[in-house]
């Protein structure tokens, strides 16, 4: 039987440039319905840098239909994986990324959380940080990635070692270009609820006004803070 990590390294061998791959010990941190799977597969597709830096004061047509483009992408991903890794013995359930709050349940839109998080799976497996504006900030990519997971009940070779702060230090420039004015400019650890520093409702507002406006669409895409962020910029 193939290793985990083999089975991934055939799926995604000829876009490793634009991957990254962790690893999470998800034990007891899933919502009941999915908390026989004890470990996550996190997965980050990087974002066209051109088409990020040319956002400015909100979404553009090209962000819009590349964040399409590769969301459709990135659930082909895991579903492949997903299918190989059930082939060869591996139970699991693939994640695809979240797509629009306008599909969403009505738990979705009162709370604005989801029953699993790529978030704190990508967190947990060592690929990055929540930054000020609630966006996974990775080492490699900055917040310019789109993410899946693949939740396991076989523990990986090597789960990642989980990160549990935050690395945005003084730096608030994602807080002062956010036309919402969402964040308060805390710093994200694990210990603190995403509705201390951020305000997800305000976010979600604002980015349905400037998608109507830019797009003529009723979605909540926005960009900026993907485009500001130094962590990002090549």
């Amino acid at each position: 039987m193939d290793s985990i990590h083999d089975l991934l390294s055939h799926n995604l061998v000829s876009d490793r440039d634009k991957y990254i791959v962790g690893f999470a010990d998800m034990t007891g941190l899933l919502h009941e319905s999915i908390s026989e799977f004890s470990y996550a597969i996190s997965i980050a597709r990087k974002l066209d840098d051109e088409i990020i830096d040319g956002i400015s004061g909100g979404p553009t047509r090209d962000y819009s239909d590349h964040y399409n483009e590769i969301n459709s992408e990135l659930a082909g991903v895991v579903k492949a994986i997903s299918r190989n890794l059930e082939e060869n013995g591996y139970e699991n359930i693939a994640i695809g990324p979240t797509v629009s709050d306008t599909t969403m349940s009505e738990d979705y839109l009162r709370t604005l959380r989801m029953p699993f998080s790529h978030k704190m799976a990508a967190t947990r497996s060592g690929l990055g940080w929540i930054g000020k504006t609630d966006l996974l900030v990775t080492k490699q990519f900055g917040p310019r990635v789109r993410l899946a997971s693949i939740l396991l009940k076989d523990k990986p070779d090597s789960p990642g070692i989980p990160i549990e702060h935050s690395f945005c230090g003084n730096c608030n420039v994602c807080v002062v270009s956010c036309p919402a004015q969402a964040a308060t400019g805390g710093l994200w650890d694990t210990g603190i609820d995403r509705d201390n520093f951020y305000n997800a409702f305000k976010c979600m507002e604002k980015c349905r006004e400037l998608s109507l406006t830019a797009l003529n669409q009723h979605i909540s895409l926005c960009g900026i803070c993907l485009s500001v962020c130094p962590r990002g910029k090549t």
